[in-house]
């Protein structure tokens, strides 16, 4: 007997506001700077935790930036911006 190989069907897309990843990214951020803040009042002499929080919040500004510099390369159609992001 022949064996049949049919591959399986396709996922649906995810829906657009799970596929935004703007929403996490600001979150994450701002828990970043929320942290930094109670840590600044209630633990100031653990500077260590001062610095990482402030590093969280700095990492996130800075990937937030790359996000939209991607997002508006793909709108503009640059032939070097991630597929995908076009909204």
């Amino acid at each position: 007997m022949a064996e049949q190989t049919q591959s399986p069907p396709a996922p649906p897309p995810l829906p657009a506001r799970l596929a935004d990843p703007v929403p996490a990214i600001v979150v994450g951020t701002g828990l970043w700077l929320l942290a930094f803040l109670v840590v600044l009042v209630f633990f100031r002499s653990h500077t260590t935790l001062l610095w990482a929080c402030l590093s969280g919040a700095g990492l996130g500004l800075i990937g937030y930036g790359v996000f939209r510099w991607q997002r508006s390369a793909a709108r503009r159609g640059s032939r070097t911006a991630q597929q995908g992001l076009v909204d």
